[in-house]
């Protein structure tokens, strides 16, 4: 039985938020691994970059969804298990990603896809070319893992153009870790070394049925609707990073057996999908800084469509021709995205910088900056600054300096 809704587009930011976890306060008390594995089930990922301009990426969802932690409990559940059995682990999945470890399965397509040349096309070349090398790196990683591609017997440091500007332990690893042969593990500062896999994801993962390519993309495809709450076809396909024609094609077919319905989306051009479960509560509240690497800002016609808020990461952009700053993040606002902030830590001097500050049209620039100071504060405390300093760029700078002062120190 299928289901049909029309949503304003109020109605439908309202569900996103909450499917993103936005529709509940914050925990008042200490943070514990409860509440990550909390949201981590309720993103099915996390995207992981080495940008650390605020504090490093991955970081920063669960502070937009829990307030101040420790960030060091995140590496722990990680990369740490307790009695040896591991919670989540690396995948190639929307980027690098962290994921749970029951998802292992519905991923294996990848692997394969991968082994067969279909796709990191370069990489599978450069292993087909040395296969006996790659074989000796993970006899190595066998022996001697966790590894770091530097410590390798022979990592043979780039001769040639075909493999590129790293060495050939270095592809030779990535290659295996694509194939499913070696997983990821992580030493203190983020530093990336390599274990056999079956020593990271349990056996009891490992050894279940591996499932087909149709039932891995529905599976997928319903997970990426209940972490949506509500999107297009394109969203969906997006948030695990499927092969597009196969995956939209698999539409109709979870739509006519329940697991799927299709809605309306006020402005929207194209249809949408939503989650059965999915649930639209009466108002959104508080105040919430983004990462550019949030699920809820990652696929930017969904924001311009959802919040009518245009973003683009910059940082590859010239100075000269930023129109926003370096890295931005927006700011949450009960369901809007209120404001931007271009913010950098400088862990020397241990100051949260505010470099520019810019507030969308149409909102009131002394609500936006007192809600902005209370979460720039719980920031600094997240990142170790005990100082805020707001620069002169943007409309909102002197309004936000002004409430900052305000604040109890």
């Amino acid at each position: 039985m299928t289901t049909h809704q029309s949503l304003s587009k109020s109605e439908a930011r309202r569900i996103a938020l909450a499917a993103q976890g936005f529709g509940q306060a914050r925990p008042t008390g200490r943070v514990d691994r409860r509440h990550l594995r909390k949201v981590m089930n309720r993103l099915h990922l996390l995207q992981l970059d080495s940008v650390p301009v605020v504090i490093r990426t991955q970081y920063m969802p669960f502070f937009s969804r829990l307030g101040p932690y420790r960030a060091e409990l995140l590496d722990e559940v990680a990369y740490r298990p307790r009695d040896g059995v591991h919670e989540w682990f690396e995948a190639w999945s929307h980027e690098a990603s962290l994921l749970p470890v029951e998802m292992e399965p519905w991923l294996r397509w990848s692997k394969e896809r991968a082994r067969e040349g279909a796709t990191w096309r370069r990489l599978y070349n450069a292993a087909m070319r040395e296969p006996g090398y790659v074989e000796n790196v993970l006899a190595e990683v066998k022996a001697r893992g966790p590894i770091k591609a530097g410590e390798l017997s022979d990592p043979r440091p780039n001769k040639g153009d075909w493999w590129g500007s790293r060495s050939a332990g270095a592809l030779a690893l990535d290659w295996l870790f694509r194939i499913g042969e070696v997983g990821v593990r992580r030493r203190p500062g983020f530093v990336k070394e390599f274990d056999l896999f079956e020593r990271i994801v349990p056996a009891g993962i490992r050894k279940t049925r591996t499932p087909t390519f149709e039932e891995s993309m529905d599976e997928l495809l319903v997970r990426a609707a209940r972490a949506h709450g509500v999107a297009s076809a394109d969203c969906l396909v997006d948030y695990f990073r499927v092969p597009v024609k196969a995956a939209k094609a698999r539409l109709a077919g979870l739509v006519e057996e329940g697991r799927l319905d299709t809605c309306e989306v006020e402005g929207w051009n194209k249809a949408g999908y939503l989650d059965p479960a999915a649930k639209c509560p009466r108002k959104i509240e508080g105040a919430v800084l983004l990462s550019p690497f949030d699920p809820v800002v990652w696929h930017r016609k969904r924001i311009n469509s959802l919040f009518d808020f245009e973003y683009k990461i910059e940082i590859y952009t010239p100075a000269e021709k930023r129109r926003w700053g370096y890295y931005v993040l927006p700011m949450l606002l009960g369901d809007v995205l209120a404001a931007r902030f271009d913010l950098k830590t400088d862990r020397e001097k241990g100051i949260l910088k505010v470099r520019a500050t810019h507030i969308e049209s149409g909102q009131s620039a002394s609500l936006v900056a007192k809600a902005a100071a209370g979460e720039l504060k719980a920031l600094a405390r997240f990142v170790g600054a005990g100082d805020i300093k707001v620069g002169r760029r943007g409309d909102l700078a002197r309004a936000l300096s002004r409430e900052l002062a305000a604040l109890p120190s």
